[in-house]
């Protein structure tokens, strides 16, 4: 036996109404991008190390093999910065790029669309992680660098902004090409052309291309990147030049973003 309170009011209505309960507000966006940035930075953590490595001997190789061809130190400030950013291209762009395809494909954007989740916070959290995670590989390849090439390391703090700056513009390509790609493998081919672009566009000198491949590597938004950090190896930068540099980095990657999290809302709705 029920008692009768238990199930009406004291006006003998249902003791809800019989209306349904409200859901849940929908979280704010920085509470959800912190909760998201956690958990993909400690996901990222456990099954990115070996990878990251990889990355970082890579650039480090790269710049051993570029001693004996390089000559002057213009050259040399050139495959230092491009071989540092390398290592942001092949984590935030190129993973990223991947583990997009493999969220789409695996039916793990379903997911994220039944959490109370912002899609902004969901591209923004993922790319913050992957980004924060090339921090150490791009420290400990332009050390190596500078010594190997003989270049000053006084104004090496230049990369507390060249790291989130052009990670946030490869991430947010890294994702906006995941999402787009109609299937896992196109994205996972799309995200090696990314890095063999930052690589070879970046790596070497800028005057030794010719025009047509030059004005491919002015799109390319890891390229402020490497310029800022090449021109903070100058005995005395023209820190000006070094800040429009970082400043067009920026306006792509907020540019970037977007475009992923625009991408994001079209793929989470398919």
């Amino acid at each position: 036996m029920v008692p009768a309170d238990a199930v009406t009011g004291p006006d003998d209505r249902p003791a809800h109404g019989g209306e349904p309960a409200p859901l849940a507000p929908r979280a704010r966006l920085f509470p959800a991008l912190a909760a998201v940035y956690r958990a993909q930075l400690s996901r990222a953590r456990v099954a990115r190390i070996p990878l990251l490595f990889v990355a970082t001997f890579q650039s480090v190789g790269i710049m051993v093999l570029m001693r004996g061809v390089v000559d002057g130190e213009a050259e040399s400030r050139a495959v230092v910065a491009g071989s540092a950013v390398l290592v942001v291209a092949f984590v935030a762009l190129n993973l990223l790029a991947q583990y997009f395809g493999q969220l789409r494909a695996g039916g793990g954007l379903d997911h994220y669309a039944t959490l109370p989740v912002p899609p902004a916070a969901v591209v923004l959290g993922a790319a913050g992680a992957y980004a924060s995670f090339t921090v150490p590989g791009t420290v400990v390849t332009a050390v190596a660098g500078s010594v190997l090439f003989g270049l000053p390391l006084a104004h090496l703090w230049v990369l507390v902004a060249v790291i989130p700056l052009a990670g946030a513009a490869l991430a947010g390509l890294g994702a906006a090409l995941g999402l787009l790609a109609p299937r896992q493998e196109l994205a996972t081919l799309l995200g090696q052309l990314g890095m063999s672009a930052a690589l070879l566009l970046g790596v070497l000198p800028a005057d030794r291309l010719p025009a047509p491949v030059g004005w491919a590597r002015d799109l390319l938004p890891s390229t402020y990147g490497v310029e800022a950090l090449a021109r903070s190896f100058d005995a005395r930068p023209d820190w000006a030049v070094v800040v429009l540099d970082l400043a067009v980095c920026a306006v792509v990657g907020v540019l970037s973003l977007a475009v992923a999290t625009w991408a994001y809302r079209r793929a989470a709705v398919r």
